[in-house]
Protein backbone atom coordinates (compact mmCIF):
# COMPACT_ATOMS: atom_id res chain seq x y z
CA UNK A 1 0.00 0.00 0.00
CA UNK A 2 1.17 3.25 -0.78
CA UNK A 3 0.42 6.89 0.66
CA UNK A 4 -1.04 9.44 -1.76
CA UNK A 5 -2.52 13.12 -1.25
CA UNK A 6 -5.82 13.17 -1.27
CA UNK A 7 -6.14 17.01 -2.14
CA UNK A 8 -7.27 16.53 -5.59
CA UNK A 9 -11.17 15.68 -4.35
CA UNK A 10 -10.56 19.17 -1.91
CA UNK A 11 -9.45 21.04 -4.93
CA UNK A 12 -12.52 20.04 -7.08
CA UNK A 13 -15.04 20.72 -4.44
CA UNK A 14 -13.54 24.30 -3.75
CA UNK A 15 -12.50 25.32 -7.44
CA UNK A 16 -15.77 25.30 -9.87
CA UNK A 17 -13.87 25.63 -12.98
CA UNK A 18 -11.86 22.41 -12.13
CA UNK A 19 -15.29 20.44 -11.33
CA UNK A 20 -15.83 17.61 -13.89
CA UNK A 21 -19.52 18.13 -14.18
CA UNK A 22 -19.89 14.90 -14.50
CA UNK A 23 -18.53 13.82 -11.46
CA UNK A 24 -21.26 13.67 -8.10
CA UNK A 25 -21.24 16.80 -6.16
CA UNK A 26 -23.84 15.52 -4.01
CA UNK A 27 -23.85 13.09 -0.77
CA UNK A 28 -26.16 10.89 -2.44
CA UNK A 29 -24.65 10.86 -5.33
CA UNK A 30 -21.24 9.86 -3.64
CA UNK A 31 -22.60 7.25 -1.97
CA UNK A 32 -24.25 5.77 -5.26
CA UNK A 33 -20.93 5.77 -6.74
CA UNK A 34 -19.17 4.69 -4.08
CA UNK A 35 -21.67 1.93 -4.12
CA UNK A 36 -21.38 0.71 -7.78
CA UNK A 37 -17.46 1.21 -7.44
CA UNK A 38 -18.10 -1.79 -4.21
CA UNK A 39 -18.24 0.10 -1.06
CA UNK A 40 -21.58 -1.82 -0.40
CA UNK A 41 -21.54 -1.68 3.28
CA UNK A 42 -22.60 0.98 5.86
CA UNK A 43 -20.74 1.19 9.32
CA UNK A 44 -21.79 2.93 11.71
CA UNK A 45 -19.37 4.68 14.18
CA UNK A 46 -19.09 3.86 17.65
CA UNK A 47 -16.15 5.01 20.65
CA UNK A 48 -13.88 3.22 19.88
CA UNK A 49 -14.42 1.00 16.45
CA UNK A 50 -16.57 0.81 13.09
CA UNK A 51 -19.19 -1.62 13.40
CA UNK A 52 -20.70 -2.95 10.50
CA UNK A 53 -23.95 -5.46 10.47
CA UNK A 54 -24.18 -8.05 7.54
CA UNK A 55 -27.22 -9.36 5.94
CA UNK A 56 -26.66 -12.75 8.13
CA UNK A 57 -27.26 -11.31 11.19
CA UNK A 58 -23.49 -10.90 11.88
CA UNK A 59 -21.74 -8.05 13.56
CA UNK A 60 -18.63 -7.22 13.28
CA UNK A 61 -15.92 -4.63 15.14
CA UNK A 62 -12.97 -3.05 13.22
CA UNK A 63 -10.56 -1.44 15.27
CA UNK A 64 -8.88 1.66 13.90
CA UNK A 65 -5.85 -0.95 13.10
CA UNK A 66 -8.36 -2.87 11.37
CA UNK A 67 -9.56 -0.66 8.93
CA UNK A 68 -8.13 2.28 5.81
CA UNK A 69 -9.47 5.54 4.47
CA UNK A 70 -8.99 5.54 0.88
CA UNK A 71 -11.00 8.34 0.41
CA UNK A 72 -13.30 10.86 1.87
CA UNK A 73 -15.99 14.18 1.12
CA UNK A 74 -16.77 17.05 2.77
CA UNK A 75 -20.60 18.50 2.26
CA UNK A 76 -21.33 21.71 3.77
CA UNK A 77 -24.83 23.04 4.47
CA UNK A 78 -26.44 25.05 1.90
CA UNK A 79 -27.89 27.37 4.67
CA UNK A 80 -25.34 26.83 7.49
CA UNK A 81 -21.46 26.15 5.67
CA UNK A 82 -20.88 24.84 9.81
CA UNK A 83 -22.97 21.96 9.38
CA UNK A 84 -20.27 19.65 7.78
CA UNK A 85 -20.90 16.08 6.53
CA UNK A 86 -18.00 13.61 5.85
CA UNK A 87 -18.18 10.87 3.66
CA UNK A 88 -15.41 8.46 4.16
CA UNK A 89 -14.61 5.17 1.65
CA UNK A 90 -13.36 2.45 3.85
CA UNK A 91 -11.77 -0.67 3.24
CA UNK A 92 -10.85 -3.37 6.11
CA UNK A 93 -7.79 -5.44 5.83
CA UNK A 94 -9.09 -8.38 4.37
CA UNK A 95 -11.35 -6.70 2.29
CA UNK A 96 -14.88 -5.18 2.97
CA UNK A 97 -15.79 -1.95 1.13
CA UNK A 98 -17.99 0.20 3.02
CA UNK A 99 -19.28 4.08 4.05
CA UNK A 100 -19.20 5.66 6.86
CA UNK A 101 -20.89 9.14 6.71
CA UNK A 102 -20.16 11.56 9.83
CA UNK A 103 -22.48 13.99 10.23
CA UNK A 104 -21.10 17.06 11.99
CA UNK A 105 -17.21 15.86 11.74
CA UNK A 106 -15.26 13.64 13.70
CA UNK A 107 -15.59 15.70 17.08
CA UNK A 108 -19.35 15.60 17.23
CA UNK A 109 -19.67 12.26 19.74
CA UNK A 110 -17.38 10.88 22.22
CA UNK A 111 -14.81 8.85 20.44
CA UNK A 112 -11.38 7.32 21.48
CA UNK A 113 -7.77 8.64 20.54
CA UNK A 114 -7.23 6.07 18.31
CA UNK A 115 -10.76 6.72 16.30
CA UNK A 116 -10.61 10.85 16.45
CA UNK A 117 -6.75 9.95 14.64
CA UNK A 118 -8.21 7.54 12.55
CA UNK A 119 -10.97 9.67 11.22
CA UNK A 120 -9.27 12.88 11.38
CA UNK A 121 -9.30 14.18 7.87
CA UNK A 122 -7.11 17.41 8.73
CA UNK A 123 -4.07 14.82 7.59
CA UNK A 124 -4.19 14.90 3.45
CA UNK A 125 -2.39 11.32 3.45
CA UNK A 126 -5.08 8.38 2.64
CA UNK A 127 -3.62 5.12 2.18
CA UNK A 128 -4.51 3.80 -1.24
CA UNK A 129 -4.52 -0.46 -2.56
CA UNK A 130 -2.46 -0.89 -5.23
CA UNK A 131 -5.21 -1.02 -7.68
CA UNK A 132 -5.94 2.47 -6.80
CA UNK A 133 -2.90 3.25 -8.70
CA UNK A 134 -4.50 4.24 -12.13
CA UNK A 135 -6.73 7.06 -10.58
Amino acid sequence: MNLHENDMSQEKNSNPEHQDTNEPDTLIERLEDLKERGYTYDFNLTAHALELHKDDGIRLTLSPEDFNIVEFFRFEGMSNPSDTSILYAIESGDGLKGTLVSSYGVYADAMSNEMIKKLDTRSSLIVHSDDDQAH
